[in-house]
């Protein structure tokens, strides 16, 4: 029988725009749209991308109206159900600033802080050991969304909160040991609901983590 190696597997964990909502559709982007899919061409065959994503998902909170969007209670089955990992990308916030949660900017990145933790403290790598965690901070939702019809959904000051997580996340990760990567001003909304990746958002979205990602596990 011919000797095959395991893939080096990466989970990337997050809401709509990791599972791909394509807001022209209602559906969902193919694959070789969303930038999971890119990023795994990018990798090549060596590796296997896990994707996680679901929409409405949040990092630490229980949604009243959505059930099961609380990212906390899911990440351990299913950081463990797919180990050993190269790695683990998270991805959230968007969700997290709707308004019926009454959180603040510093309030939504104290979550995925503290998933983040979370998931670093896993033993999902490889010899029972951590795997490492990349945050990715998703673009700032932009303020025409409340004239949208999802700003009815969403509530007010979306746009503001998710404008200064990234700033918040610097701070509450600094000497955590895990890696941050910004996208605003690097990768944008759709110009539909402004709170979703187009098809050019996902493949920036893709060489922008491709390139963190090299340079995490030393490929770069």
């Amino acid at each position: 029988m011919q000797n095959r190696a395991e893939k080096k597997r990466i989970v990337c964990f997050g809401d709509s725009n990791t599972w791909g909502f394509d807001a022209s559709t209602g559906g969902r982007f193919p694959e070789g749209i969303r930038w999971t899919t890119l990023l795994q061409e990018h990798l090549g065959e060596e590796y296997q991308i896990v994707e996680e994503g679901l929409p409405g998902r949040t990092a630490v909170l229980d949604d009243p109206l959505l059930e099961g969007m609380n990212g906390s209670a899911y990440l351990q089955p299913c950081l463990m159900s797919h180990s050993p990992l190269e790695l683990v990308i998270i991805m959230l916030g968007t969700n997290d600033a709707k308004e019926r949660f009454g959180l603040t900017s510093y309030n939504i990145a104290q979550g995925i802080a503290k998933l983040s933790l979370k998931a670093k403290q896993l033993l999902s790598g490889h010899n029972g050991l951590n795997s490492p965690v990349l945050v990715v901070v998703p673009p700032p939702i932009g303020p025409e969304y409340a004239k949208t019809p999802i700003g009815k959904s969403m509530g007010k000051d979306c746009d503001d909160k998710t404008e200064h997580l990234a700033s918040h996340l610097t701070e509450l990760l600094q000497e955590s040991g895990i890696e941050l990567l910004d996208s605003k001003g690097k990768v944008p909304m759709n110009r539909i609901d402004y709170m979703h990746l187009d098809e050019e958002g996902h493949e920036l979205l893709a060489k922008l983590v491709f390139n963190k990602v090299k340079t995490i596990l030393g490929d770069g």
